[in-house]
């Protein structure tokens, strides 16, 4: 039986925040990688004279996205944009959902259009009770997604109910944001929600059960989580400042991939 040409996507936008960015897949330079930069390595592989921008920064709200990134985004004529967005929003304490839908709706009514294929993602959820707390908004920005992808032809990407995604073991220390290994799942969802041949068929099986840590080492990783992550976070909502103050976007223009991208990482 033949199989089936792989799809040729010539051009890739990535848009979003710290997920899109891709903390906290550190590189030995300290620069991030994460998910779009490994989904942009793999479809290059595919389609000579690929380009790829990620427009991404850190600490956005879904209303910041769609002021300094959407329209950035859309005149770019890609073949492909990825749209991450909103999931900051859920977390604050105040958040008006009535608003992240519309900015959300707002977002993808530009994006479609201006694309062969939108990809949206329903993010994923680490174990644990800062989920709990928040799964209701995650849900209903979930259930906006579907419905807006539903409207307009956009591809979705369910990391939200992939096993091997709510396994703490994928999460940074922070608990905010994926490991290198986390990140690799993701691209490879996406990878295959567009249509490639999978190269990881059981990216959303978890890893194998180890031993839970001790009762110490659980301690000693809360109180660094406290020190190192949760007290500046809690620091930064009090003022009124964002991780992404003042920083660019990641990759700020549509360039061929061996030009936007370190092919030696």
């Amino acid at each position: 039986m033949q199989k089936n040409s792989p799809p040729t996507h010539a051009s890739l936008v990535a848009v979003g925040d710290s997920f899109t960015e891709g903390m906290s897949d550190l590189m030995p330079d300290g620069t991030y990688r994460g998910w779009a930069d490994l989904l942009a390595a793999r479809m290059a592989a595919h389609a000579p004279g690929f380009r790829y921008a990620n427009l991404a920064v850190r600490g956005k709200l879904i209303g910041q996205i769609v002021d300094e990134q959407v329209d950035v985004a859309a005149a770019m004529g890609a073949d492909v944009i990825t749209l991450v967005g909103g999931l900051n929003d859920t977390l604050r304490p105040k958040c008006d959902m009535g608003r992240v839908r519309g900015l959300l709706e707002e977002a993808v009514e530009k994006l479609a259009p201006a694309c062969r294929q939108l990809v949206l993602m329903r993010s994923p959820g680490r174990q644990g009770p800062v989920l709990e707390r928040f799964r209701p908004r995650m849900e209903e920005l979930f259930a906006c997604i579907d419905q807006l992808a539903a409207r307009h032809g956009a591809l979705v990407v369910d990391l939200y109910a992939a096993p091997s995604l709510a396994d703490p073991r994928l999460w940074d220390v922070d608990r905010l944001h994926l490991t290198a290994d986390g990140h690799r799942r993701v691209a490879e969802a996406v990878w295959q929600t567009l249509g490639y041949e999978p190269e990881d068929p059981d990216w959303h099986v978890p890893p194998p059960a180890g031993a839970p840590p001790g009762w110490v080492t659980r301690r000693v990783a809360d109180l660094r989580f406290t020190r190192q992550h949760l007290l500046p976070w809690i620091g930064r909502r009090l003022t009124g400042r964002s991780s992404g103050d003042g920083r660019p976007p990641k990759r700020p223009d549509l360039l061929p991939y061996e030009t936007a991208v370190d092919t030696g990482r």
